[in-house]
C-alpha cells in the first residue's frame, strides 16, 4: 500500500504543530503496514462514502478512503468528543 493527499489535507496538515506532524509520520506507517495495529484504531466513519477514521495522538484523527492501494488521505483534525 502507499498513500496520498488531498490539497485540503495539505492545508489541513501544516496548521499542526511539529510534535503532530512527527507523529502522523510514525502512525502513517503503521498504516501501510497494517489498517490494523491496534494504536491506529482505525474503523470506518462514513459507511457510505468509504470513509475510515484512526488515531493520530488522543486527539487528532486521520481520515482516508481506501482506492484500490492507495490509501487516499483526505483530512486531519481535532478530535471532539
Amino acid at each position: 500500500m502507499r498513500y496520498s493527499t488531498t490539497a485540503h489535507f495539505d492545508r489541513e496538515f501544516k496548521k499542526f504543530s511539529e510534535e503532530i506532524r512527527v507523529a502522523f509520520r510514525k502512525q502513517v506507517q503503521f498504516l501501510l503496514g497494517d489498517i490494523r495495529h491496534p494504536s491506529l484504531r482505525s474503523k470506518k466513519y462514513d459507511e457510505a462514502n468509504g470513509v475510515w477514521q484512526a488515531r493520530i495522538t488522543g486527539n487528532v484523527r486521520l481520515f482516508f478512503r481506501i482506492e484500490g492501494d492507495v490509501y487516499r488521505l483526505l483530512n486531519i483534525r481535532r478530535h471532539t468528543d
